[in-house]
């Protein structure tokens, strides 16, 4: 279900829900411990928090900075991996029909594949095992041409070979990348931290019961956004802010555009 979920509302359900139970938490704390209990303990209470916010500022920038990378590299294998597909297209055009046909055929399947049927599986964490199929046909393919091939013809597919190395490592590290994601210790460090900080601001001694409200749900809804900015960019694939499959896309319009010529 929440696969199918906009982020934009996932996320503002994850906020809201977190802001809902700081403010709840806070209320009751309000009831049980008087206000001059809490005033006495503010100082002490203020080094504490600020000790830990200065280990959650060093936790998210260290997870920002693997989850940053993460998702550049993710933008990059596809870039790469589309342009592996461009590639092979390319130079199977001087082969001889039937090499030619079925090459370029078996690669623009590859790509429609990967858009159409992998591109939304992979929003759930799962791949498609058509894609699979089809790039180990291709290398196949390109294979059996090649032992009976000579001169010029078996450069272009011995080139083609090389591409489809280089297609499949693309094709590898993009489904390892969905797959893999921020270290579960990373992510227990995190929310202890955030929440641990929320709980010590309860004990903050304010007069104003409406002020000290107001401001726990500020602390609330900006440690929830960082934990669930974390969390769509250590997911590149699975969110609507995520890498999308436009240069597979935009190479799937040339190959078009060219069949139609």
């Amino acid at each position: 279900m929440l696969t199918q979920m906009h982020t934009a509302v996932l996320g503002v359900l994850i906020v809201s829900l977190a802001v809902l139970l700081a403010v709840s938490g806070l209320i009751l704390m309000q009831r049980r411990v008087p206000v001059d209990v809490r005033k006495s303990h503010t100082t002490g209470l203020s080094q504490i928090s600020g000790g830990l916010a200065a280990m959650f500022g060093v936790i998210v920038g260290f997870s920002a900075f693997l989850v940053l990378n993460k998702y550049h590299a993710a933008q990059q294998t596809v870039q790469s991996e589309a342009g592996d597909v461009e590639h092979i297209y390319h130079l199977a055009q001087p082969l001889p029909e039937p090499e030619r046909e079925q090459i370029q055929g078996l690669v623009a399947t590859y790509a429609r594949v990967v858009v159409d049927d992998e591109w939304p599986l992979m929003r759930q964490g799962r791949w498609s095992p058509r894609a699979d199929d089809l790039a180990e046909e291709l290398r196949r393919s390109i294979q059996e041409s090649y032992k009976g091939s000579t001169g010029a013809e078996q450069l272009f597919l011995g080139e083609e070979l090389d591409v489809v190395d280089d297609l499949d490592r693309d094709r590898e590290a993009r489904l390892t990348s969905m797959r893999i994601g921020l270290p579960g210790v990373l992510w227990v460090a995190l929310i202890v931290l955030g929440t641990s900080i929320i709980g010590l601001s309860y004990l903050v001694g304010m007069e104003s019961h409406r002020l000290h409200l107001l401001t726990v749900g500020i602390l609330a809804t900006g440690i929830a956004l960082i934990l669930f900015t974390v969390f769509v960019l250590d997911h590149p694939f699975r969110t609507d802010f995520g890498v999308g499959p436009q240069p597979f896309e935009l190479v799937l319009h040339e190959i078009e555009g060219r069949e139609t010529q």
